[in-house]
């Protein structure tokens, strides 16, 4: 395998898939990959999503192993070959153990976990084999802390995404394959709105050292970092994005 010298974030060039891409972080990566040069496959749930111009858009619903394959090999077609995977699509509950339902966990590990495994499973042997990719997935501070407005069903659901990302973080790297996490802590988002519009969330300067909540933008450019060039001696990390509420 040739070496993968660290070099400027920019992505000319190269194609990137993201799932998620219609929500707040995906939509901000979307925009921030296509920027510093690659060519952005953007999917997601929803039958429409407008990203703004030079981003192609399709419909994947990631906890189909048969759809997501199908959206991946149509990608695959147009683009010849797929660089970056970001894994965005995700979901969120604050259920207390004693209260939540099997409905929630199957709906939480369904797309927390399958929507990274679907993916993955199909891109990661296609990125061993063409001797390069980069892999992202979202993780989540909750995995560490065990959760800030988030219940056991998320908290589960982000650990296992953690360790799958660590395993091919193992397997990938004699054959070029890069795989990191983002583990951000509570971003304004439109899914943080609805979560913690009911019972509210802490206030930002009380649980904050950096004295506020992060932005999808936040996410975004530390994405760009760990899917460019800038990262070629970095995987299998977990980059905590939190204004200080996880210090290592």
């Amino acid at each position: 395998m040739p070496p993968h010298p660290s070099g400027p974030a920019r992505l000319d060039g190269q194609v990137a898939f993201i799932t998620g891409a219609a929500g707040g972080m995906g939509r901000a990566i979307a925009a921030v990959l296509r920027d510093a040069g690659a060519r952005v496959v953007a999917t997601d749930v929803h039958e429409h999503a407008d990203l703004g111009a030079d981003i192609g858009y399709h419909r994947c619903d990631v906890t189909s192993r048969e759809h997501t394959e199908q959206v991946i090999d149509g990608a695959l077609a147009q683009h010849g070959r797929i660089d970056i995977l970001v894994l965005c699509a995700g979901v969120i509950a604050r259920t207390p153990l004693a209260q939540s339902t099997d409905e929630e966990w199957e709906t939480m590990l369904s797309v927390n976990v399958l929507g990274v495994v679907n993916p993955a499973r199909k891109l990661f042997p296609l990125m061993c084999a063409q001797g390069f990719g980069k892999i992202l997935a979202a993780g989540s501070i909750a995995a560490k802390n065990g959760g800030v407005a988030s219940g056991p069903a998320y908290v589960a659901s982000k650990a296992a995404v953690h360790g799958m990302v660590r395993w091919m973080a193992k397997a990938g790297a004699p054959h070029g394959v890069y795989a990191n996490t983002l583990a951000p802590g509570p971003v304004e988002t439109a899914m943080w709105a609805r979560v913690t519009g009911a019972t509210g969330a802490p206030a930002a300067q009380a649980t904050v050292p950096l004295g506020r909540y992060g932005t999808a933008e936040d996410i975004a450019q530390a994405a760009l970092f760990l899917c460019s060039p800038a990262s070629n001696w970095i995987t299998g990390t977990s980059l905590d994005i939190s204004g200080g509420m996880w210090m290592d």
